[in-house]
């Protein structure tokens, strides 16, 4: 009987959103089949209730797979994706590694092969995830809204038509979440050196910053009105944001960072 879905790469990443698509009922576990050549993860995803094998050559003909998802680092793309080329006339492929062009899936596993790429971020582990998929010509709009489905389980998701962007998108959400972890580690630095014990600190900076990106998510005002409802003349916040944003030292800081993330992008896709 043909698999739903076959999980290439079976560590944090993938176990994450394997155990979500479970948990939500999306998939079924007698229907997945994990290749995870580490014995511990392999033994995490099998105690999920699906076949956890060592190898693609475990699975049989009969087990062709709709989906294929890769999850492995990118390093290891030219080892791994070639033992998945027999499975290219049925199985529309996905692939969560970073900087990895569809090319270079297409160059492995033939050029009609149905490939998405799709960069998430490292909050996905906790269903909070932001997901940038792009696709190529040979997904078809039922396979296509599938992946999204699927993909929703781990948070938020959207579509590029241009794969150009993705350089832009890893810039900005999928290296993003270090630049906002930087971000409460300045702040409760902050907090310590005003005065306040360093747990307490870092519980304000945390939930600070949990709390606003929650506001801003569920509010219909622009962050920036957020940000003007909050400053009131001559306060406190509007002290502090003459600092950070005065000269725009803040967005010229911010834009530099991401485009430093792009071109690096680019580079490692080369």
């Amino acid at each position: 009987m043909a698999a739903e879905l076959v999980l290439v790469g079976c560590g944090n990443m993938g176990y994450a959103m394997l155990a979500g698509w479970i948990a939500a009922g999306h998939l079924k576990p007698e229907d997945v089949i994990v290749i995870e050549p580490a014995q511990a993860l392999r033994e995490r995803a099998a105690a999920l209730g699906v076949q956890a094998h060592e190898d693609a050559a475990a699975i049989s003909d009969a087990e062709a797979p709709r989906l294929v998802l890769f999850a492995v680092k990118p390093q290891s793309i030219l080892d791994v994706v070639p033992a998945y080329a027999r499975f290219s006339d049925s199985a529309t492929f996905i692939s969560v590694a970073a900087g990895t062009p569809v090319a270079t899936f297409a160059a492995l596993l033939g050029d009609e092969a149905a490939i998405v790429r799709c960069m998430p971020n490292t909050p996905a582990a906790i269903g909070k995830g932001m997901m940038v998929v792009y696709a190529n010509a040979h997904v078809d709009t039922a396979t296509n809204a599938h992946v999204r489905d699927l993909l929703a389980v781990s948070g938020a998701v959207a579509t590029i038509e241009d794969e150009a962007q993705m350089d832009a998108v890893t810039a900005v959400s999928g290296s993003g979440p270090a630049y906002v972890f930087h971000f409460i580690e300045c702040l409760t630095a902050a907090g310590e050196a005003a005065g306040l014990p360093s747990e307490t600190a870092k519980l304000l900076a945390m939930q600070t910053v949990y709390g606003a990106a929650s506001l801003a998510a569920q509010s219909s005002d622009e962050p920036g009105e957020l940000r003007r409802q909050v400053t009131s003349p001559n306060g406190t916040t509007a002290a502090a944001l003459n600092v950070l944003m005065g000269e725009d030292r803040l967005k010229k800081l911010v834009g530099d960072a991401v485009e430093a993330a792009r071109l690096r992008s680019i580079e490692l896709g080369k």
